[in-house]
């Protein structure tokens, strides 16, 4: 029997497709969250996650079904492009999404969570530490998720919420399979990331789902990187 309600956002595909079905796999009751309103297993809701009030009726709408005991913040955009000519408007798109809604959707999880505590994923990048030619509001969004992490962490502590960053390397999704598979670029990825290729969408997923499954109550405010060690490589 479910012990309650998890809340993935940007479940349509991708990571986020892969934390819910392993999620559900695991026994967990799964509400999906996207654009599009689409979404691999459990409830579905159509929810732009940059509205406000849509992400507060989301939640509403999920908690009218029963508990709520997680939230993996997973919807996220990535906007590339020179420092030089990077715009206000497409650095502010990056924020939006990567860094502001995962704070208003966690702000919404929060008093249903503190009922009975819960957890909270905020899916984050190894991008976050790093310096990038052409991704300077990708990884500034990323590491704005890592500090909220930390924030959320120590002040929701008391309310027996746990909350952590999982940080993914290059992860080989549908979206860009394709990609991936051209040589040039499996022989950059075979040079730089130690264990020799990207990960897989369900190596992300396992990593949450586990988060959740072994409920570590000391284990709270961290970032835990899946990159295949690229992160540390010298």
């Amino acid at each position: 029997m479910s012990e309650g309600q998890i809340i993935v956002t940007g479940a349509s595909k991708g990571i986020g497709a892969s934390i819910a079905q392993e999620l559900q796999g695991r026994g967990y009751e799964i509400v999906c969250l996207s654009r599009s309103g689409g979404g691999p297993v459990g409830h579905q809701i159509q929810c732009d996650m940059t509205d406000e009030q849509a992400v507060k009726a989301a939640f509403a709408e999920a908690a009218k079904r029963g508990p709520i005991i997680g939230l993996v913040n997973n919807a996220g955009v990535h906007i590339g492009g020179p420092i030089a000519s990077l715009t206000v408007e497409s650095f502010n798109e990056t924020m939006a999404l990567n860094a502001t809604a995962v704070m208003v959707a966690a702000r919404e999880a929060y008093p249903y969570l503190r009922e009975d505590g819960g957890t909270i994923v905020n899916i984050g990048s190894f991008f976050d530490k790093l310096g990038v030619p052409d991704n300077l509001a990708y990884c500034a969004s990323k590491a704005a998720v890592a500090a909220m992490t930390r924030c959320m962490a120590v002040e929701w502590a008391r309310d027996g919420i746990r909350v952590m960053t999982v940080a993914p390397g290059y992860i080989e999704t549908d979206l860009n399979r394709d990609y991936l598979a051209k040589e040039k670029v499996k022989a950059w990825m075979a040079s730089r990331i130690p264990v020799g290729a990207p990960g897989k969408a369900e190596d992300v997923a396992r990593l949450v789902s586990a988060i959740f499954a072994e409920k570590i109550g000391f284990l709270t405010g961290e970032t835990i990187y899946i990159d295949g060690a690229q992160g540390m490589n010298h």
